[in-house]
């Protein structure tokens, strides 16, 4: 990844400007259970980094791997 992930929680809106995505497919991926793993802070959803750096490696272990 070009840019390093910074060493705090990300919110989805961090996410969808790091990965050049809509915000609207962050969702998506929650609610598919197919993006990084989230967690809420009472009403606030946030994402740890480290499991965003493990996703994006899942992910191109499988396009490694096809």
């Amino acid at each position: 990844m070009a840019r390093s992930l910074p060493d705090r929680f990300l919110t989805p809106t961090d996410l969808a400007d790091l990965l050049g995505v809509p915000l609207e497919t962050v969702y998506q991926w929650r609610r598919k259970r197919t993006g990084p793993r989230g967690f809420r802070v009472g009403v606030h959803l946030r994402y740890d980094p480290e499991d965003v750096r493990s996703w994006i490696s899942s992910l191109m272990d499988q396009e490694g791997a096809a």
